[in-house]
């Protein structure tokens, strides 16, 4: 299947159809079409089964179909952040908004500070590092969106209502006969019963989205701390390699966080963490008045 799709590129590539269709014509035009024809045809194979075969076509092949993934994604990740700046209150864009031009002055100060001469693939917060913070950047702002559909979730739903259905349908339950055996009155009881157990998962469900809360709550803080230490490390320690790594080191932390935004998506609406972050960091304008 993989070598199919080396082989349709191949195949349509411009020049190659030209080729193809060119002597196609000229062996239909020629008069001899079952010689031609063949010779024709067995050249398109020959051409076809050497450059899909060939290492650095598929590499190229490869890299188109990334860019074009990428640029797929990116498109989507846009899309979700501008859904996100809209949706949010006000103090929470600027709680994000602050986070991010933090980093952009901690960047500025960086490459005021970098050493005369330094190579541009040694500076501080270099394109590699700038690509982490803006993932990490991504991660905070839909914590905060994640957050903020919770608390809304949280504010339809009372606990103490459904408590309080709870028992009264066990008491209904309860002044039910246990030995009936009158058909209209066993409808009745798996009706209450089925009811009873709706109410006993919304109480689970409301309890597990209020530990989701917190959880969320508690990881923003973090990884806006988090966020601030590696700004700040990248002056105190000009070090690329040891500041990609430390962005790592924080973004393998956030699997667990990930995972739970991931599971949350029937609060949120949004898609996966999966698909590639926007620039943050370097983009002119990422927040925009409502």
């Amino acid at each position: 299947m993989h070598f199919g799709k080396y082989l349709k590129a191949a195949f349509l590539n411009h020049w190659n159809l030209l080729a193809f269709l060119g002597g196609a014509a000229f062996s239909l035009l020629s008069g001899r079409p079952d010689v031609c024809l063949p010779v024709v045809l067995a050249g398109e194979i020959a051409y076809l089964g050497l450059l899909g075969s060939h290492p650095k076509f598929q590499q190229y092949v490869d890299a188109q179909q990334a860019k074009a993934e990428r640029a797929q994604s990116s498109q989507t990740s846009q899309q979700t952040l501008e859904h996100i700046l809209h949706a949010l209150p006000r103090e929470l864009v600027q709680r994000f908004q602050s986070l991010r031009d933090q980093c952009l002055e901690l960047h500025r100060i960086a490459l005021e500070l970098k050493r005369p001469g330094m190579g541009a693939i040694d500076r501080p917060l270099d394109d590699l590092q700038l690509a982490g913070l803006d993932r990490l950047l991504w991660i905070h702002l839909r914590l905060l969106y994640t957050q903020y559909a919770l608390a809304q979730f949280l504010q339809k739903t009372s606990g103490d209502e459904i408590q309080q259905a709870i028992q009264k349908l066990e008491q209904q339950i309860g002044r039910l006969p246990a030995d009936e055996k009158d058909s209209s009155q066993q409808r009745i009881r798996a009706a209450l019963q089925d009811n009873l157990e709706t109410s006993r998962n919304r109480l689970i469900n409301l309890n597990k989205a209020q530990e989701n809360y917190r959880f969320i709550q508690l990881e923003r803080d973090r990884l806006e701390n988090k966020i601030r230490s590696l700004g700040e490390m990248a002056i105190n320690r000009q070090e690329p390699e040891f500041i990609t790594s430390e962005v790592d080191h924080v973004a393998s932390s956030l699997l667990d966080t990930e995972k739970t935004m991931n599971e949350l998506q029937f609060a949120t609406g949004l898609n996966s963490l999966d698909i590639e972050p926007p620039e943050l960091i370097r983009a002119k304008a990422v927040v925009t008045q409502k």
